[in-house]
């Protein structure tokens, strides 16, 4: 073994060492700030105190343990009045589920949509925005892959080919309803690829179960358009790079362990260090929130935190194929991408109507890396092509908040009605 993969075997038990500490911290600076905090006790009046007491409550936050969030979606707004959402798992696999989302404000030729969640680092939970309103007018399914972490050796390697595989899995088993409404699939950014060949592959095939729309949104189908910070760095060093600097195995207490992963610790880390600047400014926002009183304020960035902070493993192959096969080998535009040895035909696709959203400040996936696969679709009419450019929005805002919700929701919506 050698000094680096010797550094890696030692780096998840420092990472869970380095945890029951901020967990100890998170819990002292909780009790602190409830002390400082409480009116009840004359300590709280008493000089810096309420200022000392927001400062931990910030503390508290960002240092508190994370697991996975739920969905919590129990009403949608259809029609003019609220409806309660039901949520099922309807598909169990050993490396996400699919979960179901449904209410009796339906109509009942609504269209159904599979949302395809980022295998990235974040649970699916991260698109709960983006189900909620979708649920408004589509029965809903998502995938809810699940952290590699705790998925037992015995079940196997995870990697690109078995992510197609689901994929198709999962939209026949929705199609396998056999009414007509046939069934509609949105990517969320890294799915992009995978579900785009996925989509090839069963038009190839004229499968029943190829979906009548794929919106992509914010994928990067040929990142060589506009690359961004996250392309330039998966580009300046060789894939031994990666294997060796941020693969890790997964410790004893995990029903996971001795999985090579690449640890969602890791992934975290990444992501607040890009924009490192911007999670300082708001946490002080959030202090500056607490220390007048403003708890609504201060909720809206705990909430984000919440989630953005709740991270999960993937497996190395997966991470590692990715890498090589989006990011360096461009294998996909480039017309090299492969499934179980087989070479990808993108111009198969001639039923799947495309629509693909980018947005206008993506600091992710840049402006045209998206758009790219309107154009690789060779053999799809241009009338079943759209391309939504949305201005303003960022990465996430083009799957959450309020631009989603009010101006990109509706085109997705619109071209699935166009397209049933």
């Amino acid at each position: 073994m050698t000094g680096r993969s010797r550094g890696n075997a030692l780096l998840y038990h420092a990472h869970e060492l380095q945890r029951s500490w901020l967990d100890a911290a998170s819990t002292w600076a909780s009790i602190g700030a409830e002390v400082l905090g409480n009116p009840a006790l004359p300590v709280g009046y008493m000089g810096l105190a309420p200022f000392a007491a927001s400062a931990l409550e910030v503390i508290a936050h960002a240092t508190a343990p994370r697991g996975k969030p739920d969905f919590d979606i129990e009403v949608v707004e259809a029609g003019g009045q609220g409806w309660p959402v039901t949520e099922s798992i309807v598909l169990n696999k050993p490396f996400g589920d699919l979960r179901r989302f449904t209410h009796p404000g339906l109509a009942p030729d609504a269209p159904r949509l599979l949302i395809v969640a980022p295998m990235s680092g974040h649970y699916a939970t991260l698109l709960r925005g983006t189900v909620a309103r979708m649920a408004q007018s589509c029965e809903v399914y998502i995938t809810d892959w699940a952290d590699a972490k705790v998925v037992p050796l015995s079940e196997g390697r995870f990697d690109l080919d078995d992510y197609i595989d689901y994929a198709i899995e999962f939209l026949e088993f929705i199609a396998g309803q056999d009414d007509g409404r046939g069934v509609h699939a949105m990517a969320v950014c890294q799915p992009s690829v995978p579900v785009f060949a996925a989509t090839a592959i069963l038009n190839m095939h004229k499968s029943p179960a190829a979906p009548r729309t794929l919106t992509m949104m914010g994928g990067p189908i040929d990142t060589r358009e506009s690359p961004t910070t996250v392309n330039d760095l998966a580009m300046e060093r060789p894939i031994e790079w990666f294997r060796q600097s941020v693969i890790a195995t997964v410790p004893g207490q995990y029903r996971g362990a001795g999985r090579r992963v690449y640890p969602g610790f890791l992934q975290l880390a990444g992501f607040m260090s890009m924009n490192l600047g911007n999670h300082l400014m708001s946490h002080w926002e959030m202090f500056k929130h607490l220390t007048v009183g403003d708890q609504e304020g201060a909720q809206a960035t705990k909430d984000f935190y919440e989630e953005y902070r709740s991270v999960c493993d993937m497996t190395a192959e997966f991470y590692l194929q990715t890498v090589e096969e989006v990011f360096q080998k461009h294998s996909l535009p480039n017309g090299t991408f492969t499934h179980r040895g087989d070479i990808v035909d993108l111009g198969a696709i001639k039923r799947t109507a495309l629509l693909a959203v980018e947005g206008e400040r993506d600091d992710i996936s840049g402006i045209g890396q998206t758009r790219a696969a309107l154009t690789l679709a060779t053999g799809l009419a241009a009338r079943k092509k759209r391309y939504l450019l949305a201005e303003g929005a960022g990465h996430y805002g083009i799957f959450n908040g309020n631009r989603w919700r009010d101006r990109i929701a509706p085109v997705v919506e619109e071209w699935i009605a166009a397209n049933g």
